[in-house]
């Protein structure tokens, strides 16, 4: 897909593309791999000092971690730990399964619990509905998911920056049928299309002629904290709700001229949201 490998480019150009070489020894490819990830991983400041920790403690282990993450998959197998849920891909999807298919309200939720009842109190009982439930729950306006949709047509590929203690980490983001799907930047380099998704959400139109969209978002704890979860929601709703001519402007970057994007205009976008 044409977006998709420009995406790539964006990556590639801004040289966080981890290489891999094969014919070394393990030690000698664990080293290297810490030299390009000091390069290549703008996150490798924010891990150093446990690095450098467990090389003094346990070199043996910090060699075995380093190889699980250079190389994930040995002789058909995975070599990743529990502790790195973040590099183990997803399942591939076989010819006949095809693509992933529209999600249904009717899955989650019986419809005669909303058919005869208006936008004011579908919204009051899908936000009740979740309210017990580790998932993010929100309701749009038939106008919001119309902009939603028409700007996902021309850039269903984007980045935003999740914002941590240390400093951002980047999330990609892909529009596919109904859903939104984010995947850390760092799988994404691992695993592309098969990188393991950090958050889903879901906009469930069976009741859009109402005038309301119903939006479920499910996310991985292992990756996400709810707050972390809600904060990407509230960024799709900046860049792809909003009118806001410098976002509209990063979108079209990104689209139209990977090359002359710049994560650091990227962040300053979002540099004032904070998790709640």
């Amino acid at each position: 897909m044409e977006c998709a490998r420009k995406c790539l480019r964006v990556l590639q150009n801004n040289h966080y593309i981890v290489t891999r070489r094969i014919a070394m020894s393990s030690a000698n490819r664990a080293k290297e791999a810490v030299e390009q990830l000091k390069d290549s991983n703008p996150f490798y400041s924010k891990y150093a000092d446990k690095i450098a920790k467990m090389q003094q403690t346990s070199a043996e282990e910090f060699l075995d971690r380093i190889e699980r993450v250079v190389n994930p998959i040995k002789d058909g197998q995975s070599q990743a730990r529990s502790y790195s849920e973040l590099l183990n891909p997803k399942r591939k999807l076989s010819k006949d399964e095809g693509e992933l298919p529209h999600k249904k309200l009717t899955d989650i939720m019986k419809m005669e619990l909303i058919e005869d009842k208006n936008a004011e109190e579908i919204s009051k009982i899908w936000l009740e509905y979740h309210k017990t439930k580790d998932v993010l729950a929100a309701t749009l306006t038939t106008a919001q998911y119309e902009t939603l949709t028409e700007r996902a047509k021309e850039h269903p590929i984007f980045l935003l920056p999740l914002p941590r203690s240390e400093g951002f980490e980047f999330i990609m983001l892909q529009f596919a049928a109904n859903t939104v799907h984010f995947t850390p930047l760092l799988a994404y380099q691992v695993h592309h299309e098969n990188a393991p998704e950090c958050l889903t959400l879901v906009h469930y139109t069976e009741v859009q002629d109402k005038g309301i969209v119903l939006m479920r978002g499910e996310y991985d704890s292992k990756v996400l904290t709810v707050q972390e979860a809600q904060c990407l929601a509230n960024e799709l709703q900046m860049f792809y709700f909003k009118t806001d001519e410098s976002k509209l402007k990063l979108l079209e970057t990104f689209t139209k001229r990977p090359d002359e994007f710049k994560h650091m205009d990227l962040i300053k976008e979002v540099e004032n949201i904070q998790l709640g």
